[in-house]
């Protein structure tokens, strides 16, 4: 059977000109890390690390990255400003900012907050989210017995915890992380007392969602790479063996990261990334069957992408009573996900055409032609050649 190469372009070529229109300079939005930390006197401490490109462009949690928000080009305008020139941007939401966030206490009263100090890095990688450092300071009163956090929907996801601190018993004692979405406020968090650990099945369930949402819907690089693999043959035992391989490495690394073993830098994992994408949808294209170099190179890619889960991770903390748990729960989220997507390519395509004849240059070659320029044009990208 003679089939034309035209229509494998033409089809790559429709599926290239979608992805690069999802893609094009994204930025994902990330969840503020809130930490309050209150003393024995009653001194209050917040540290607040989030971008404040999003809070003044008020693209928020809505948005899967910022090219879905309607006025991204200002916000890819803010990301490129110099520290102090930002700085001057922020002064002017200062007041709406204290406004619509609020520490209550257990006798519902709202804590004063002022500015204490706001540090804003220079832009550096800007294919990376710049994050700032705004802290915040108040005072609550001895008959306080516990604080609860708002931070609303306008200004994106957080993650809250607190730390009480006695310095004349040096004694610290850490809340677990609270995790709020959807305009809610934190429960309450005790100053009384040590804080009772959360519930095993609450850190496990917590965890699993994080590592599938790394997945779906976020995570379109690590989707391309799994369509590549399973481009390459429905068939079980190939799929099985790359699945495995790639699977083993990425927790290794993972694990090595988060116990701060390793540590490489983003400008370097982010297009080492989008390259490993590339190369398996160009393998796709000339390679006849699974060979053992391939496996090793999904293993060694499989590091990389480790690396990557490794941010997520890092952005949003890991309980230190939990640790192995909560790592072992995001991986199993991400397992999930990626299964959920291999499961869902086979219904679409594997079930109905991956053993027709013409499957590969019909609907594997132009489908992997496509991942492999559109993860070329990321390694581009995410090069950011200014940075250097």
């Amino acid at each position: 059977m003679i089939i034309s190469i035209k229509p494998i372009f033409r089809s790559a070529l429709v599926m290239l000109v979608f992805l690069i229109s999802l893609t094009v300079n994204a930025d994902v939005v990330k969840p503020a890390l809130i930490e309050l930390v209150v003393n024995e006197k009653g001194q209050v401490n917040i540290e607040i690390r989030a971008s404040i490109e999003a809070l003044l462009t008020g693209i928020d949690g809505r948005y899967k990255n910022t090219k879905d928000a309607p006025n991204a080009d200002e916000y890819d305008v803010l990301r490129k400003m110099e520290a102090d020139e930002l700085l001057v941007e922020f002064e002017k939401f200062k007041s709406t900012f204290l406004e619509q966030i609020s520490l209550v206490n257990n006798s519902k009263n709202k804590v004063d907050l002022i500015f204490k100090q706001v540090k804003i890095p220079e832009p550096g990688y800007t294919k990376v989210p710049r994050i700032s450092l705004i802290e915040l300071a108040g005072e609550v009163r001895d008959s306080t017995t516990s604080l609860t956090w708002y931070y609303p929907a306008s200004f994106g996801d957080n993650a809250v915890r607190l730390k009480q601190v006695n310095k004349v018993k040096q004694e610290y004692h850490w809340s677990q992380w609270q995790w709020l979405k959807n305009d809610k406020s934190s429960e309450a968090m005790s100053l009384t007392e040590i804080v009772a650990d959360k519930p095993l099945y609450q850190t496990v369930i917590s965890y699993v969602v994080i590592g599938f949402e790394h997945i779906l819907p976020k995570g379109l690089d690590h989707i391309l790479f799994i369509l590549g693999l399973f481009l390459f043959g429905v068939a079980f035992k190939p799929l099985l063996l790359q699945v495995t391989m790639f699977t083993v490495a990425h927790t290794l690394t993972l694990g090595l990261a988060m116990n701060g073993v390793i540590n490489l830098p983003a400008n370097i994992v982010e297009p080492l990334i989008a390259l490993s994408i590339a190369y398996v949808g160009i393998e796709n294209i000339f390679a006849k069957r699974l060979n053992n170099s391939r496996l090793l190179l999904v293993f060694l890619f499989g590091l990389l992408h480790g690396l990557g889960f490794a941010s997520v991770l890092a952005d949003f903390g890991m309980p230190e009573n939990a640790f192995v748990t909560a790592l072992i729960s995001f991986n199993v989220g991400v397992e999930i996900g990626q299964l959920t997507v291999i499961l869902a390519a086979f219904l679409l395509v594997g079930y109905w055409f991956g053993k027709k004849p013409w499957y590969k240059n019909v609907i594997a070659k132009p489908a992997s032609l496509a991942i492999a320029l559109i993860a070329f044009y990321w390694f581009i990208q995410r090069l950011d050649l200014n940075y250097f």
